[in-house]
């Protein structure tokens, strides 16, 4: 059977799922079929099926990025790596603000998570579920993730949108 509007949406999020559409509203104004919301369904979960998939965005000769993406998998992420030339057309693509940009950002669970963020706190960001855009480590601070830190690396975590605002710390449990 080939139907054209399918896209490749697995049945239980096509047919089965209108609480998730209902719960998170019409974030594009499009109406609330599964068909007219895909698009910004799949911008705000990050991966059809895959909850643990971050997609990383990053500049081809970027090096760093390479090496947080190697430790994401090392922790216990699927990593899928999309190389972009446009540096400032990726962070505006993604919102996030230009305070926290730093060399990659990466879309997980409905969320962004720019640069070299602790996996614990990526982790925790989707236990919580708080209501935020996402969190950032700004800049390349040396010792976070990638940065010569390893897994357990840790760094400052920004968190901004929703009831974050502009930005705020996002402190680690434990």
């Amino acid at each position: 059977m080939n139907d054209p509007t399918a896209r490749n949406i697995p049945k239980d999020i096509r047919y089965e799922q209108p609480q998730f559409l209902a719960s998170r509203g019409d974030p594009c104004g499009r109406g609330d079929t599964v068909d007219n919301l895909y698009p910004c369904l799949r911008r705000h979960t990050g991966s059809d099926a895959k909850p643990n998939l971050l997609s990383v965005t990053k500049d081809p000769g970027c090096g760093c990025c390479g090496a947080w993406a190697d430790l994401a998998i090392e922790a216990g992420f699927e990593v899928e790596i999309t190389e972009a030339s446009d540096y400032v057309g990726m962070k505006r693509d993604a919102a996030v603000p230009e305070n926290l940009w730093s060399c990659h950002t990466t879309r997980i669970g409905g969320y962004i998570v720019e640069g070299h963020v602790p996996f614990a706190a990526i982790t925790q960001l989707l236990d919580q579920r708080p209501d935020i855009s996402g969190i950032a480590v700004p800049g390349m601070p040396a010792g976070s993730p990638g940065m010569g830190g390893g897994v357990e690396a840790t760094a400052e975590v920004i968190a901004w949108g929703g009831i974050a605002g502009d930005g705020r710390a996002f402190p680690l449990d434990g």
